[in-house]
């Protein structure tokens, strides 16, 4: 008898544990599923923030001095090949890219001489460079400043580097280029996708 109420009580405690098991990896995949949908809200409340705050004489006076603070509004960004339409903000840490895409602080501004660098998100915050990998020689992209906007054309197919090769966004002196850079492959940050622009029109907003 004892042996039998011995073997099971192991049972019951085995499936006590198989239930907890399986609770927590439903627990787990419930988080992972839902932080996604988490920072799309968060980018989406974001940038109907930016997007007023782009427009505002303070931001024009801020960008004109060169005194944008991380996470202020900086340009827009539009690819139409993509349907991308975002506000990209200055700087690339952590809390200035909740709003999708930022800009590298140490290149050009937006349609200035050398090489303009950006980084955006492909699965999360509203993963404004998802497809980047799609990008050809001759698409359109397009940045709308507090100031002007211009136009750039990509120059070579998409490449890959290590997130360590800074070298992809290295000054240009003299050339009027765009670099954006993402994760790759999504969902992993083991490498780097890299898009290179070359501009081919701009044009200074009316006074």
């Amino acid at each position: 008898m004892d042996r039998v109420l011995d073997w099971l009580a192991e049972r019951q405690n085995a499936r006590r544990g198989l239930t907890l098991a399986g609770a927590a990896l439903v627990a787990v995949a419930v988080l992972f599923l839902a932080f996604p949908v988490y920072t799309d809200f968060v980018h989406n409340d974001l940038q109907g923030k930016l997007s007023k705050e782009l427009g505002t004489p303070a931001v024009r006076q801020a960008y004109l001095a060169g005194t944008l603070r991380s996470g202020q509004s900086l340009t827009r960004i539009l690819i139409p090949k993509l349907g991308v339409n975002v506000v990209v903000v200055q700087g690339i840490d952590e809390n200035a890219l909740r709003a999708g895409a930022g800009h590298y602080p140490d290149t050009p501004l937006p349609c200035d001489a050398g090489d303009v660098g950006i980084a955006g998100h492909r699965t999360t915050y509203g993963k404004p460079f998802a497809n980047v990998d799609r990008l050809a020689p001759g698409d359109k992209i397009i940045l709308q400043t507090p100031v002007g906007s211009c136009v750039y054309r990509v120059a070579q197919a998409p490449f890959v580097v290590l997130p360590t090769d800074w070298s992809v966004v290295a000054n240009t002196p003299g050339q009027f280029e765009l670099t954006l850079t993402s994760c790759h492959p999504k969902g992993s940050a083991s490498h780097r996708i890299v898009i290179k622009a070359d501009m081919v029109s701009s044009e200074p907003n009316p006074t």
